[in-house]
């Protein structure tokens, strides 16, 4: 492929603000989608099965959701490489990147998969999981451990689509699919009594479904990023490219889940109802936290573009306004749910003692993502410019080292689930100071650097 390319959506000229606003609503939706996945699975659970299933299928939030945020920071080195060389209107090598990125997808996501299995005894041990709950958590997860592929992909197809400013289509894709794993989950939870294992399974069924949808579009859309099977191979600079910045984004992401799978673990030692309580609650946050992502992401793809086209001028305006329409947009959302967060934990379980227990990491965690706001937008201009690594350094030690000398040393001191959700806001705030002095570094040593001439100008 080559010759000119056309943007779905010119990132490098024209307003910016209904654009990036326009671009973060369908993925903030897409994101909400994918986390309904597993929500549906614990509300299904609590309402159908009962607490024991809802607390199985629960304990396994984290570390799902450390899988989804490594994907998915992986998928954005794709979204990187192939929105710069369209920025730069290099169609060759936008073509190399996006097929690279397809193979990656199945490679990895198969290797995942086989690699993950032996590791969920281990896993669950580490979450401390009580012996009364341990059989619909392993069953749960070890079927979506074996989905891992169509996950993946899925992630990757989105990150090629949005490259080009479409967002739409994975949206579309993943309404169908959420629409059909809902009504899957009542039947295997209701009629066929499959519990656990039967959850588990409609999830990933209902993962192919979005992931055929988005693979026939791919292979048929008239744009840029159009799949030609025969050229599916392994390109080297697009490999390196995509995975020298996918790579530290992903070990970003997951180093929270990382961590928080050992809040989980002293969670769990709180005993059943704080455990029911907390899985209503961080299905909530994930929400909510996709939302603020959705800017980090459109901060992102923008600064690539524009980076790729020579337009810095542009990457300033994009930090600005992505930081002005997170924190109007996302401040508003937070302060709704902590206004009627009883009534939102309540849809998973009307028990009042889970009520309140989960209305109590709400108050805390929930409030704890203004910080997130600031996070995720400066990561996703850093992103934008190929500085990926440095960022995923920090968040080791602001989230991680930070967030385990406090549950390991201090928790046990006081071991109370509002002093261990303490530990959130302290560790967000660190990491967001962090993440604004690097911005300031990067800002300072690009404003030194002698800037070739825009195209067009």
């Amino acid at each position: 492929m080559a010759g000119r390319l056309t943007r779905q959506v010119d990132m490098t000229e024209g307003s910016l603000w209904d654009k990036i606003l326009l671009f973060g609503i369908p993925v903030a939706a897409t994101a909400i989608l994918q986390q309904l996945y597993t929500t549906a699975d614990v509300a299904v659970a609590g309402r159908l099965v009962g607490t024991n299933a809802e607390a199985g299928v629960g304990s396994n939030v984290y570390i799902i959701s450390l899988l989804v945020s490594l994907f998915q920071g992986i998928s954005l080195g794709a979204n990187v490489t192939i929105a710069t060389a369209i920025g730069a209107g290099e169609a060759e090598k936008a073509h190399r990147a996006v097929h690279t990125a397809v193979v990656l997808a199945l490679v990895g996501g198969v290797a995942f998969a086989v690699a993950t299995q032996p590791m969920v005894g281990p896993l669950l041990g580490v979450l401390s999981v009580p012996g009364e709950v341990l059989a619909d958590a392993t069953s749960y997860l070890r079927i979506y451990l074996l989905g891992l592929p169509v996950i993946f992909l899925y992630d990757f197809e989105a990150a090629i689509l949005r490259s080009v400013g479409d967002t739409w289509t994975p949206l579309k894709a993943l309404a169908v699919s959420s629409a059909l794993n809902l009504a899957l989950d009542l039947v295997v939870a209701g009629p066929l009594a499959a519990g656990a294992r039967g959850l588990a399974t409609t999830t990933v069924a209902s993962n192919a479904v979005a992931v055929a949808i988005l693979l026939a579009y791919l292979l048929r859309t008239p744009s840029d990023v159009r799949i030609v099977p025969r050229d599916l191979r392994l390109d080297p600079w697009a490999a390196r490219r995509i995975l020298s910045i996918g790579l530290p984004a992903g070990i970003q992401s997951a180093l929270y889940s990382v961590a928080n799978i050992v809040i989980q673990g002293a969670i769990n030692s709180l005993g059943a109802t704080v455990m029911a309580g907390s899985s209503a609650s961080s299905s909530i946050e994930s929400m909510s936290y996709y939302v603020i992502n959705a800017f980090g992401q459109a901060a992102t793809t923008f600064v690539g573009q524009n980076n790729g086209a020579h337009r810095q001028d542009r990457c300033a305006r994009t930090l600005r306004l992505c930081l002005v329409e997170a924190y109007a947009l996302c401040g508003t959302i937070i302060a709704l749910i902590v206004i009627f967060g009883r009534g939102l934990v309540g849809v998973f379980n009307p028990n009042p003692a889970i009520v309140a227990q989960g209305y109590t990491r709400v108050r805390f965690v929930i409030s704890s993502q203004l910080f997130s706001i600031a996070i995720d937008v400066f990561s996703g201009y850093l992103r934008g410019y190929g500085y990926s690594l440095w960022p995923a350094v920090w968040t080791f030690f602001s989230i991680v080292v930070i967030r385990l000398a406090y549950v390991f040393l201090l928790f046990p001191q006081n071991p109370t689930f509002p002093f261990l959700l303490a530990v959130y806001p302290i560790t967000l705030g660190l990491n967001a100071a962090g993440l604004v002095v690097m911005w300031a570094l990067v800002h300072r040593s690009l404003a030194r650097q002698p800037q070739p001439r825009a195209k067009g100008v």
